[in-house]
């Protein structure tokens, strides 16, 4: 009995000295690959969507460096491998995602948190290159343990956070006979809002849709009025908010005749606004806020500010309060920040002077001119200061506030000679620059 029992235990001494070495050793899985599933801490890093938690381009990031060093933050690391593309990052779970074209395919790209190492890519169509401008601009929409996508081509696809395997695809043009208003494909970063996948096919008889996200089952589709003259038919390059205005959640898009609000329940249109629209290309994400909406687009077209009011048929109507023309203010593709009474935004078609703008008033509190950098400007904001990415350099650091433009540090990312269009992140105490196909993850957090 004695011998028997010596032999079970040293059995299991054998195996629990191997599983141990199996799960310290080389062969360890890596941790970052886990995927977390605890309830997100305060300063986890957690940027889910486009534009952030809220769609907003609002970090909730503290004790961040308010001044930066010559020469920038710390790199803290990059990846490299990512393809062509314009599409910023997305970080949920443990992991971060975006999209590029590479190696004659387009995908969908998870990396490690820590250090950017690829878990997984899943192809999801042909790579984009008709117009010069190569790659794709989605954001991918990170729910739970599933992360979603749109290539310029219109391909919409659900897939695995775990391991990027298909869990259903569409596609917004053989599916809903969707088109884009202008040449530069689908840009738009898909809104999961409860059970619902909602985003803009562009057709005549599916403007937008939505779908039931586990399945991608149609919910409603609805088809876009008539707007006005100004603009073109079709999908823009905006994405959409959410808003309560007037008492009625909708959804609020630019497309290409302009800005439109749907009832989220039902899928009725409620409202348009065409003043706004351009025929080339309508872009920045709209800002809401209570029963306000404030759009701006370049190609000259403006600005303009809506107050949503109850409609008499018992919907919503967008009653202008003031409109602002192109050679007062117009955000090319750079999207703007609205912060108390104020909005911040980079002014000007391909170029970027940094503005503030009261926005109840339409009044400009400051401007600078030139701004830091050429090109166009993008922009994020947290912990009391904008984060401001020009297209041909440099990364700056500007105070928030509407006294006067404060610059608080610059520098230069390596990048390829294409435009650096992706915007800035800052979640978890570090910012993300994506240019084509290397991240660059710098550290911005106080020391100490």
């Amino acid at each position: 009995m004695t011998r028997w029992l010596g032999a079970v235990c040293g059995g299991l001494l054998i195996v629990v000295l191997g599983w141990t070495y199996l799960a310290s050793g080389p062969f360890a899985p890596r941790p970052a690959a886990a995927i977390d599933s605890r309830p997100n801490r305060p300063d986890a890093p957690y940027w889910p969507q486009w534009r952030g938690p809220n769609r907003d381009d609002i970090s909730p990031d503290t004790g961040l460096l308010h001044e930066w060093p010559e020469g920038g933050p710390p790199l803290a690391w990059k990846h490299e491998g990512l393809g062509a593309g314009f599409s910023s990052v997305t970080i949920d779970r443990g992991r971060i995602f975006t999209m590029g074209d590479r190696d004659d395919a387009q995908w969908v790209i998870a990396l490690a948190l820590d250090d950017g190492a690829e878990l997984w890519r899943t192809r999801i169509g042909e790579p984009w290159d008709p117009t010069g401008y190569s790659g794709p601009r989605c954001s991918p929409t990170i729910d739970g343990d599933r992360v979603y996508a749109l290539g310029p081509h219109g391909d919409l696809v659900c897939l695995r956070v775990a391991d990027g395997e298909e869990v259903w695809h569409k596609n917004l043009i053989q599916d809903f006979g969707g088109k884009v208003h202008s040449v530069w494909g689908y840009s738009e970063s898909p809104l999961v809002d409860g059970d619902k996948l909602v985003c803009t096919p562009g057709g005549p008889e599916a403007g937008i849709v939505a779908l039931d996200k586990k399945t991608a089952e149609e919910i409603w589709r609805v088809a876009i009025p008539p707007l006005g003259e100004r603009g073109s038919n079709g999908a823009g390059y905006s994405s959409i908010v959410i808003s309560h205005g007037a008492g009625v959640k909708q959804y609020v898009q630019l497309v290409g005749r302009g800005v439109v609000g749907i009832a989220a329940e039902s899928g009725k249109f409620l409202w348009g606004y065409n003043a706004v629209a351009n025929a080339t290309a309508n872009i920045p994400t709209p800002l809401v806020h209570e029963n306000y909406v404030f759009c701006s687009t370049g190609s000259g077209a403006g600005a303009a500010l809506l107050e949503l009011k109850p409609a008499d048929d018992g919907g919503v109507r967008a009653d202008q309060v003031y409109f602002l023309e192109g050679k007062e203010l117009q955000n090319h593709h750079g999207g703007m920040v609205m912060l108390g009474d104020y909005v911040y935004l980079g002014h000007g078609h391909n170029k970027c002077d940094p503005t503030c703008l009261e926005w109840k008033t339409g009044k400009v509190v400051w401007r600078k001119h030139p701004g830091a950098g050429s090109g166009t400007g993008h922009l994020t904001y947290a912990d009391g200061d904008l984060y401001l990415r020009y297209e041909k350099g440099p990364m700056t650091l500007v105070t928030a506030t509407p006294k006067e433009y404060e610059e608080r540090g610059s520098f230069r990312v390596p990048g390829s000679d294409k435009p650096s269009w992706p915007h800035p992140v800052v979640t978890g105490g570090k910012l993300y620059l994506r240019d084509q196909d290397t991240l660059f993850v710098y550290d911005v957090r106080k020391k100490g």
